[in-house]
C-alpha cells in the first residue's frame, strides 16, 4: 500500500483542484498574494501525507500528518481572509472538504499512534 491508496491522500488531491479552480477568479493583483500562498498551501497538504508514508517511520509519517494538518488550517484561514475581503463566498462543499480531510488526517494520525505505542 502506498500514499495513493489512502483515502485522505485523494481527498486532498480534489482539494488542491478546487482551490486552483477558486483562486483562478481571483485578481491578478493577487497573483504573488493570496492566490500563491492558498496554491502552495493547498499543494503542501497531499504532498506532506506522500512524503510521510514514504518515510520509513511512523513517528515520521505522524509528523508530516502534522504538517498537513498545518497546512489544511492555513487554507482554511486563507479562504476566510478571501472571503472578508470579497473574492470569493466561503462554499459550504469547501468548508465539508476541510472538515472531512481534518477527521481523516485525525484518525490517521491516532491510528498511527496506537502502533507507536504497542
Amino acid at each position: 500500500m502506498t500514499h495513493k491508496d489512502l483515502e485522505v491522500y485523494k481527498h486532498s488531491l480534489d482539494l488542491v483542484e478546487q482551490i486552483y479552480q477558486l483562486t483562478a477568479s481571483f485578481p491578478s493583483s493577487e497573483n504573488f498574494g493570496l492566490t500563491s500562498q492558498l496554491r502552495r498551501a493547498a499543494v503542501s497538504l497531499p504532498s506532506n501525507i506522500a512524503e510521510g508514508s514514504s518515510r520509513g517511520s511512523t513517528k515520521d509519517f505522524i509528523r508530516f500528518l502534522n504538517m498537513a494538518s498545518g497546512s489544511l488550517a492555513e487554507i482554511e484561514t486563507q479562504l476566510i481572509i478571501a472571503e472578508r475581503i470579497g473574492y470569493i463566498t466561503f462554499a459550504e462543499d469547501l468548508k465539508t472538504s476541510i472538515i472531512t480531510i481534518r477527521k481523516m488526517l485525525y484518525r490517521l494520525k491516532q491510528s498511527l499512534s496506537k502502533k507507536l505505542s504497542q
